[in-house]
């Protein structure tokens, strides 16, 4: 039974670090033999006032895989990590990270992720990237899939609405597993829950199917990445007996807007569509409440005898999640949820909100915290965790970002809080230490990075990095561990 390791703040080996994603920072999207990927095909978004991600449809992505124009494709420049690796790891290491989680590019290793034999070139490239991680004793903690698949995949398969790319995956895995045994922390697929969304998490090209159609692709192209997650886990058991591999929740808590018992219910489930992906993985079977979901949608998904034994056999070690947000839902608004759509409900009037309107609510974190130890009693590890903004330079090269920095001392207020509970936390990575291009809109000025990158969203700039306000004050933050909060 686990007992409470009840403390006055952050443990000793509590893991300070930061995250970021190969699709989002490499950039060099077809050096050394790397593939086109999905992450590649996703033009940028000019309003960022349209808060929803476009569809991609069959024609747009025809076009973007015979178009070479990198401009459309700021994912395809990144910020130049690619090259860059050793001065910006040197940076994050000045800044005292004790863990940096990054993603693998599938397409690196397997560039149409149909080869038997992965391309070298890439393996050579991350063997530097785990090298110069080891020189400053930074910790890897590495996402194996991070909204980026061979985009061959979806012309060949229709992405993960295939049972074929199970066995793609799990090749790609055990080469990963195999050659890097240095690491400890594993986390197979980003923010699984977004699949829900579509072709950037699950490379279904659904943008013209009906919303029963999306729903039922969608909802099986999930079910195919709980079994890949579930074979990935045996095969590091059978190859790396001490490392974890874990979940990772884009976690959406969720408030009812009344005391009124319909809001409060309608604000429970809401959550059980949130959780959902965490009781597959954690618990190793699919919850009565999907069942019964499944059946009201009338969704007939490929779900076999043996994928459940898997699924059963090989639950996660352990949940990260990345916290952004939180939602308020009525009776009302939760019955206007358009099929699929993962955030859903109104603005809460007691909360503050950012540049691109998500409600900034530390307190939340707090919540999801204590919903999630509650809900599996299993240790949980915060992957993800910022504030997008338009930083300023000033003439003499600052940047003075302390809205920043109040919204992380706000978090790690109630982080700290929860570890004196003596719930076990590993650690906490913030999203991110340096600018990279936006996921949702691909654009470079929502800044998330302690560390300033001179490009604009048109891709112009020298490609400087510069130190911001926040970097030097989560530098003594870590110096502290967290003491001086």
């Amino acid at each position: 039974m686990y007992q409470a390791n009840l403390t006055q703040g952050f443990p000793e080996d509590f893991l300070w670090g930061s995250a970021i994603s190969a699709n989002q920072t490499e950039g060099a999207w077809q050096t050394d033999g790397k593939g086109l990927s999905t992450a590649d095909m996703m033009r940028r978004v000019i309003n960022r006032q349209n808060k929803a991600l476009t569809p991609i449809t069959r024609a747009d992505f025809d076009e973007a895989y015979h178009n070479m124009d990198v401009d459309q494709y700021p994912k395809r420049r990144g910020i130049n990590f690619y090259h860059t690796y050793p001065e910006d790891i040197a940076l994050l290491a000045e800044m005292g990270i004790k863990v940096l989680r990054f993603s693998i590019a599938w397409t690196r290793i397997f560039p149409t992720g149909l080869e038997e034999e992965p391309n070298l070139a890439g393996l050579a490239y991350y063997d530097q990237i785990f090298a110069e991680l080891a020189k400053y004793d930074i910790e890897p903690l590495v996402t194996i899939s991070h909204f980026e698949m061979p985009a061959m995949l979806c012309v060949k398969y229709q992405g993960w609405a295939s049972r074929e790319v199970i066995k793609a995956f799990t090749k790609f895995t055990a080469v990963l597993f195999k050659r890097y045994p240095q690491v400890k922390y594993w986390l197979t697929f980003n923010e699984i829950n977004t699949s829900l969304w579509g072709f950037h998490e699950t490379g279904v090209l659904d943008a013209e199917k009906t919303s029963q159609e999306q729903l039922q692709l969608r909802y099986q192209a999930v079910h195919y990445q709980f079994v890949a997650s579930a074979l990935a886990t045996q095969q590091l058991k059978q190859i790396n007996p001490q490392a974890q591999i874990g979940a990772m929740l884009a976690r959406m808590q969720t408030y009812a807007a009344t005391a009124k018992p319909n809001d409060v219910l309608a604000a429970q489930e809401t959550d059980q569509q949130n959780l959902f992906f965490l009781d597959v993985q954690v618990r190793g079977e699919y919850p009565n409440y999907m069942n019964r979901y499944f059946k009201e949608q009338a969704l007939n998904l490929d779900i076999t005898l043996a994928d459940q034994a898997i699924i059963a056999q090989y639950p996660v070690d352990f949940i990260s999640f990345s916290y952004y947000m939180t939602t308020i839902v009525d009776e009302e608004s939760r019955h206007r949820q358009a099929a699929g759509n993962m955030v859903v409900g109104k603005a809460n009037p007691y909360l503050e909100t950012s540049a691109w309107g998500w409600q900034i609510d530390p307190i939340g974190l707090r919540i999801t915290i204590n919903t999630l130890w509650d809900r599996y009693q299993k240790s949980l590890f915060i992957v993800e965790n910022g504030l997008g903004a338009l930083d300023r330079i000033t003439n003499d090269e600052q940047i003075h970002d302390e809205y920043r920095i109040n919204y992380y001392q706000q978090h790690l207020h109630q982080l700290k809080l929860s570890l004196e509970q003596g719930i076990p936390i590993l650690g906490y990575t913030s999203w991110s230490p340096i600018d990279c291009i936006s996921f949702s809109t691909s654009e470079m000025n929502k800044r998330y990075g302690f560390i300033y990158v001179d490009l604009d969203d048109d891709g112009y700039g020298t490609g400087r990095r510069l130190k911001k306000d926040s970097y030097y004050w989560y530098q003594k933050i870590i110096a502290t561990n967290g003491a001086d909060l």
